[in-house]
């Protein structure tokens, strides 16, 4: 599909694009990811219905801006997330040329690496709700919608929104950057892990991290953790204390809510 092509046809028959290749329709959902009752009733409805004036990007694109749905993608959110602190890599996902302000006609399209090149991939603006909530990943902000609308354009690359329910945080990564992942197991840490790390972040490496179980339980740990859930890496520093040295690894959630509650945790 041509981004701009569909488009100037949409804008010269006065009509928003809707996309026979990703229809609003339970196909595109997945069969299983809801009981079959629900799923006949989700409604789709375009930014323009929802909000008096949606806006793509607002004051910038930030890990803040976003909030999982109902559905477990925090996996490919997580890498998301680390996607936000490296802006040079982020164009590539997400092109400049749309919006709701100039030639809107309800069609967008997403950047992703696939098998050695960059594949442009067009959807219409039709997002799922369920009684009146996001199925999809729902933005902090009401009028902001570049996070609902590029998780769209992903679950249309991967089929359906089910595929995204559970995956490899590694494979969003190399997904939304051509690069090379790398991957070191917490059970059988490298001695020198904190210093690749630093080094990493220095380089401005993107980074995430997960923890074990099922993520269909989302069981929280007494430290805050949660099991089966995946986290973007934001920082990672060496600190003076006391007569040594700390390394502090800063997580987030891309839940947008719940944190940790071991040392160095508020209080």
């Amino acid at each position: 599909q041509d981004f701009r092509e569909l488009r100037a046809s949409c804008l010269s028959q006065g009509l928003l694009f809707e996309d026979a290749t990703f229809p609003a329709h339970f196909s595109s959902i997945g069969p299983t990811l809801l009981p079959e009752e629900k799923l006949r009733q989700i409604q789709w409805k375009r930014p323009t219905e929802l909000q008096r004036n949606p806006y793509l990007v607002m004051d910038g694109v930030s890990r803040f801006d976003i909030m999982q749905g109902e559905i477990g993608d925090c996996w490919m959110l997580a890498a998301l997330g680390s996607l936000t602190l490296r802006k040079q890599f982020l164009e590539n996902v997400l092109p400049k040329d749309q919006g709701f302000q100039e030639d809107y006609a309800g069609i967008f399209h997403f950047r992703f690496w696939q098998y050695g090149e960059w594949v442009d991939v067009v959807i219409d603006d039709r997002l799922p709700f369920l009684n009146g909530r996001y199925l999809s990943v729902h933005p902090r902000t009401s009028n902001e919608f570049w996070p609902s609308l590029l998780e769209k354009a992903y679950a249309k690359l991967q089929g359906s929104y089910q595929n995204l329910n559970g995956g490899y945080l590694s494979d969003a990564l190399v997904d939304l950057t051509g690069g090379v992942q790398v991957q070191f197991s917490l059970r059988n840490p490298p001695p020198d892990l904190e210093e690749i790390l630093r080094a990493a972040d220095t380089s401005r490496c993107l980074m995430g991290c997960s923890t074990s179980g099922q993520s269909s339980r989302n069981i929280e740990l007494r430290n805050g953790i949660v099991q089966g859930h995946a986290y973007t890496v934001t920082g990672a520093v060496k600190i003076p204390y006391k007569k040594g040295w700390k390394h502090i690894i800063r997580i987030w959630n891309p839940w947008g809510h719940g944190e940790w509650k071991g040392p160095w945790s508020d209080k």
